[in-house]
């Protein structure tokens, strides 16, 4: 029988002598068994990194594979999902490996999963069913978390590549697909978790959407969020069915100076978002159908270093949950042309919101207990990734790609933005996926053909 609501919350306090970070309704009781850790995506871990304190050890492992996140199940049981950067060539597929916290090598993997010939990141979890639930492209899968076979699988209704996955405090399953501008309304789509039929109707929304939902319960209702073209969007669970409501703040104007949005942060009573989302390589991937496959290779055309396609300078922004008209919006570079391939966070207990430029460079603190947002520091650095939070002891680790083509983590003070360690991965690809906590003092990086596990003692 599935472990969902707050029956799951009490038994992950039993199972591990820890409140949660955030609800974890509707998951294996884990404390990271979803990407960001959580569907509010505060990428927060609990307890304490202290990586000054201690001495950085690595493992890499180059699978040439396009490793996209590590989530848990049981305690020190880890499972690493991915995709084939196959934009050219033999079709592309989903996959799914347990691995040795060790040696990071397979001890049990999927077969080829079907992804209707889309290559871009999907998405694992580890569900309160059991299962490991995997989407990639226009394909679901369940799979067995021991041998990794697959259990069920389902074609979504969307023939397009889908990003993210998440399940609700009841135990079904939500995805979508991923739309730019100008290509149509993105489908909202609902499962049940173990036979994989649709739950309600798919809802379209009126507009395109780029980045990952995130979802949140407010009061004993449900809501989800999703970063549209022009507007977020917030959709209330009743039931079966899916239902817009009326708080759609607008965050930018179509061909405007400004791209779009990744994932919303759910945090602090507040929605957080970063813009200038698609730049060329997202807009060259998500332009043919399907997605991210071509004749001929695309070569560097595919690297998110090309000069942004708008000219205004990276934002962060902050909409309140309450009140759709109280937005809030800062430039904390303030370069031309600035442009990111994942979101922000924020640390609510820190008062600090961290936003980056991936194109230009730069990572900042802002600030976020005053009426205003403002700068409180910036570092040197060119993340790209999906960080993860140790509020306790004040620590966040993120990459910085070097000039000389290096990709590294850095663990920075979120209160004053000192760089407390610098750690050389092995990996020369950065992108925008997902770092996971271990619960060791340890964090898994996931890039395009490199896996590794950094830890700190």
């Amino acid at each position: 029988m599935p472990i969902i609501g707050s029956q799951a919350d009490s038994y992950y306090v039993a199972v591990t002598g820890l409140d949660r970070v955030e609800s974890h309704s509707g998951y294996w009781p884990s404390a990271w068994p979803v990407e960001c850790g959580g569907n509010r995506r505060q990428k927060s871990a609990a307890g304490r990194l202290d990586a000054a304190d201690g001495s950085a050890r690595v493992v890499t492992s180059r699978n040439g594979r396009w490793n996209v996140m590590v989530v848990e199940r049981e305690p020190g049981q880890w499972y690493v999902g991915g995709t084939m950067a196959a934009f050219t060539g033999p079709p592309p597929f989903g996959w799914v490996q347990r691995i040795d916290v060790d040696t990071l090598q397979p001890l049990a993997s999927s077969p080829e999963l079907p992804c209707g010939d889309h290559v871009w990141c999907g998405a694992i979890l580890a569900h309160a069913n059991g299962s490991i639930m995997s989407v990639n492209g226009a394909y679901l899968h369940r799979l067995d978390p021991d041998d990794l076979s697959v259990v069920g699988e389902r074609r979504l209704p969307a023939n397009r590549a889908h990003n993210g996955l998440l399940a609700l405090r009841d135990g079904t399953l939500i995805t979508k697909d991923l739309r730019l501008e100008g290509q149509g309304g993105t489908t909202i789509t609902r499962l049940d978790p173990g036979s994989l039929e649709l739950v309600g109707e798919p809802l379209v929304l009126p507009e395109g959407s780029m980045g990952r939902i995130a979802a949140d319960v407010v009061d004993g209702d449900e809501f989800v969020y999703v970063p549209g073209t022009e507007h977020l969007w917030q959709l209330s669970v009743g039931g079966d069915e899916l239902a817009l409501e009326p708080w759609r703040p607008r965050y930018r104007t179509p061909g405007g100076e400004w791209g779009l949005s990744w994932d919303a942060c759910l945090s602090d009573g507040q929605c957080w978002i970063m813009d200038c989302g698609d730049v060329e390589s997202v807009r060259l991937i998500h332009g043919t159908v399907p997605n991210g496959r071509y004749q001929a290779p695309p070569g560097r055309a595919l690297s998110w270093r090309q000069p942004a396609p708008w000219l205004g300078a990276q934002r962060l922004i902050r909409v309140s949950l309450e009140d759709d008209e109280v937005i809030d919006s800062i430039e904390p570079f303030g370069t031309p042309g600035g442009g990111i391939i994942a979101p922000p966070v924020h640390v609510a207990s820190h008062e600090m919101a961290i936003a980056w430029d991936s194109v230009n460079g730069g990572l900042a603190g802002v600030a976020t207990g005053g009426e205003t947002l403002e700068v409180a520091w910036h570092v040197d650095a060119r993340a790209s990734m999906q960080p993860v939070v140790f509020a306790e002891s004040g620590e966040l680790v993120i990459n910085d790609f070097t000039a000389e083509g290096n990709d590294d983590l850095i663990v920075v003070d979120i209160s004053t933005g000192a760089v407390l360690d610098r750690v050389a991965t092995g990996s020369r690809i950065a992108n925008g996926m997902f770092l996971s906590p271990g619960g060791e003092r340890d964090i898994f990086y996931c890039s395009t053909a490199t896996l590794a596990r950094v830890a700190w003692v």
